[in-house]
């Protein structure tokens, strides 16, 4: 398995960053154009994806909408787009982060190194975690609900791994953010209760009066518990 596949259309700038990761002792696989990276994840396996979107061709939204049909490869997209619109789109097709363009090599890098850790550094001790009628396959990374399997990617699926691990806590919304952002994300809390707002669409029966996933005011969230 190659550790990198990176899709950049700018050659200084696609080999300025393969040239980077290959010294930080990363295996690299780069190419140009979403097309022939889409061809080559059909055939290589690899731990995470580098995605420009401005792209010639298939743009990176539309080649992350494609990805996320056949697989859950953690992605981290790269763009000079630094608006809103743009990073919650990212968001919404299934990226895992975003980073603005330009960048310091060591932001990717500390990026790279934690959606790695996030994505691969499972203890394995507890491979199903059950709550009422959501179920999560860890091993799969796979989410059902009423035994009917729920499309839930990136930061969504971490998010919620980690709420039923801490079943009926009240948790932090700081702390929810450090553990699934990291302290040396960009973002900010924000981000959270769009997430949260997203599992409540998938996953309640109710979203706008949410018995799973419930604020605590002032405080944070609680996933079950008090009559759920």
């Amino acid at each position: 398995m190659t550790d990198i596949l990176v899709i950049e259309d700018n050659e200084e700038l696609g080999r300025l960053i393969s040239d980077f990761l290959k010294r930080e002792g990363y295996s690299v696989e780069w190419r140009t154009n979403a097309e022939e990276g889409l061809e080559l994840i059909g055939k290589a396996a690899f731990k995470m994806l580098l995605l420009d979107v401005m792209l010639p061709g298939m743009d990176g939204y539309e080649a992350l909408q494609e990805i996320r049909k056949q697989q859950k490869l953690p992605v981290l997209m790269m763009s000079a787009r630094t608006d809103d619109q743009s990073k919650i789109l990212g968001l919404e097709v299934g990226a895992d982060d975003y980073i603005d363009k330009p960048f310091s090599f060591q932001v990717l890098s500390l990026k790279i190194k934690a959606m790695l850790r996030r994505s691969y550094d499972m203890s394995g001790e507890r491979q199903l975690l059950t709550y009422g009628n959501i179920s999560v396959d860890v091993a799969s990374k796979t989410v059902y609900k009423d035994g009917q399997e729920v499309q839930i990617t990136g930061k969504e699926y971490e998010l919620l791994e980690y709420m039923m691990s801490h079943p009926e806590q009240v948790l932090r919304k700081e702390k929810l953010f450090d553990e699934i952002w990291g302290v040396d994300c960009f973002s900010d809390v924000g981000s959270l209760n769009v997430h949260i707002r997203w599992l409540r669409e998938k996953l309640e029966d109710d979203p706008k009066n949410p018995r799973l996933i419930q604020t605590v005011w002032r405080v944070g969230y609680r996933f079950g518990g008090s009559g759920t």
